[in-house]
Order: structure tokens, then C-alpha cells, then sequence
């Protein structure tokens, strides 16, 4: 038996992209930002930023465009995904983004209003539903189907 689920909490670092592919698949794409808090050796408080790629696939893509923002705080579970390449130099690329399954927007309505003070739109949360039937795979995904 084997396990792949992640579950982050983090802040969307820019606005997502959708983009369909030639079956007319809707996929999403956006980075969001987690960050933890520590103390060094020498006891000064440190923050560390970790940085996510998160594709998004069919109904659940199409809500992510709909009501995602930059700066929307969302908390997603999926899984992580592999991917490689080869660079301009030839040399072996490997990346890891998290194919989400499930998306919810956290940001209150406070943080709302002071986005829309702020002049940017306000959020109001979404929960998509998980797929009807989970295969565990997801779709197959072709050099030609990732946007990025």
C-alpha cells in the first residue's frame, strides 16, 4: 500500500491560468506560497518560504479561474506529480507540482472587505467537489497537454 497526499494551506503568489486542452479539457495552473517561521542557532526568529506549482483539472479548473486571485489564501489536497525534461543545455529537468482534487478558499470576509478597500475583487469561498469517481491516476498528461 502506498500514499500520495499532500494538504497545503498557502497564499496564491499571482492569478491563475487556464487553458484547455485539444479535447477541451479545462487545466489551471497557479503558484501559491507556504511559509514557516523558526529560530537559527543564534536564536533569531527566520521565515522560510516554500513555493508551489498547482495544476487544477475540468470543473474544478473552471471554479479555480472563476473566483482565484492573487493573494487569495486557499487551502488545496491533491497529489504530487513528477515530471522531466531536458533543458536548452540538454541537461535533465526534474519538477514537482501537486495535481489538486480538492480546493477551498479560506480568506474571511474581513479579508475581503479590505481587498475590495484595497481595490482588488473580493473572494467569497468555494469548495469543489471531489471527482465523482477517484481512480487514483487522474488524467493521462502529454508533453503537449502542460501549459507551462
Amino acid at each position: 500500500m502506498s500514499v500520495n497526499k499532500v494538504i497545503l494551506v498557502g497564499r496564491l503568489g499571482r492569478d491563475p491560468e487556464t487553458r484547455y486542452t485539444s479535447s477541451g479539457q479545462a487545466v489551471c495552473n497557479f503558484s501559491i506560497a507556504t511559509d514557516e517561521s523558526f529560530k537559527d542557532r543564534n536564536g533569531e526568529r527566520q521565515k522560510r518560504t516554500e513555493w508551489h506549482r498547482i495544476a487544477m483539472w475540468g470543473k474544478l479548473a473552471e471554479i479555480g479561474q472563476q473566483y482565484l486571485k492573487k493573494g487569495t489564501l486557499v487551502y488545496i489536497e491533491g497529489r504530487i506529480q513528477s515530471r522531466q525534461w531536458d533543458d536548452k543545455e540538454g541537461q535533465k529537468r526534474t519538477s514537482y507540482d501537486i495535481v489538486a482534487n480538492v480546493m477551498r478558499m479560506l480568506s474571511t470576509r474581513a479579508e475581503s472587505a479590505a481587498a475590495a478597500a484595497a481595490g482588488t475583487p473580493a473572494t467569497r469561498d468555494v469548495e469543489a467537489p471531489a471527482p465523482a469517481e477517484d481512480t487514483g491516476a487522474g488524467p493521462e498528461i502529454s508533453d503537449e497537454d502542460i501549459p507551462f
